[in-house]
């Protein structure tokens, strides 16, 4: 077939971003975009963000459509996936970005309950295993030339979290589903190799959370050896790098600015408010 008649979503690679309407995982999705990446915007329940961030992509020449799905809904991640590997036929990379944070506590008046922890594995772990699964068996079923390889192994993404080298008790059904999630990528990995690659991405404190102040975040961020903590523009070049770097499998990057390098009894929101 000739290139040039060849529909744009066929020539450029293309990466799905969960939660990509706004927040990190807009900024994700946009960096992609502007690395020649079309790009799946998916979002829940946020549909307005997500046409603006529909649009600012399309405005860098590259490919995006919106899907909505709820991530707690097992059929509707199914449908996500398929929906999105049909109008992305080269999908080469997944960005599991979406989660859910709130807070509780095992010793505190917000303890935990089976609904939070539940809902917090369903959204933060099933969901983010079940599109891996999805695009190895993607992956896996390309029909490729006997002898080829790929010029870059495609890659899921699992968005994850400094504190998981830095615990506190804070957010617990947060954090036991993220530390889940950590334990997966190693054991994804071997098992996707050599159709897939999963690798982990914790970022350190990146934007504001919950009722914390602007004051708040902004001690918080420089609660680390550099100074600083990561922005979202770090954690998406780092995305970004992590797609495009084949040798990389089966091990998490922490962008943070070395804030697992402090270790603290409580989550930094709370030492700043």
């Amino acid at each position: 077939m000739n290139p040039s008649s060849t529909p744009p979503s066929q020539q450029r690679k293309a990466v799905l971003v969960t939660g990509a309407a706004k927040r990190l995982g807009q900024e994700i999705a946009l960096q992609f975009a502007r690395q020649g990446w079309d790009v799946a915007v998916h979002y829940g329940r946020s549909g307005q963000e997500a046409t603006q961030t529909v649009e600012k992509i399309q405005e860098l020449g590259v490919m995006a459509q919106a899907f909505q799905a709820d991530l707690a809904d097992e059929y509707a991640t199914q449908k996500l996936f398929l929906d999105v590997s049909n109008v992305f036929p080269r999908l080469d990379c997944l960005v599991n970005s979406a989660s859910i944070f709130e807070y509780d506590r095992a010793n505190s008046n917000t303890p935990v309950s089976g609904k939070s922890l539940q809902d917090h594995m369903q959204v933060n772990l099933a969901a983010p295993i079940l599109l891996a699964q999805l695009m190895f068996e993607y992956q896996k079923s390309k029909p490729t030339k006997a002898g080829e390889m790929s010029e870059v192994i495609p890659a899921v993404i699992q968005l994850l979290d400094q504190k998981l080298i830095n615990p506190n008790p804070d957010y617990l059904s947060y954090t036991l589903s993220k530390a889940a999630l950590l334990s997966s990528v190693e054991l994804l990995a071997m098992d996707f190799a050599p159709y897939l690659r999963v690798v982990g991405l914790a970022p350190g404190i990146s934007l504001p959370s919950g009722d914390q102040t602007i004051e708040g975040f902004s001690k918080a961020h420089q609660m680390t050896p550099l100074g600083r903590s990561s922005t979202p523009a770090d954690i998406a070049k780092a995305a970004v790098f992590l797609a495009d770097s084949s040798a990389i499998t089966g091990t998490t990057l922490y962008v943070d600015g070395g804030q697992h390098l402090l270790p603290s009894s409580r989550d930094v929101m709370f030492k700043t408010n």
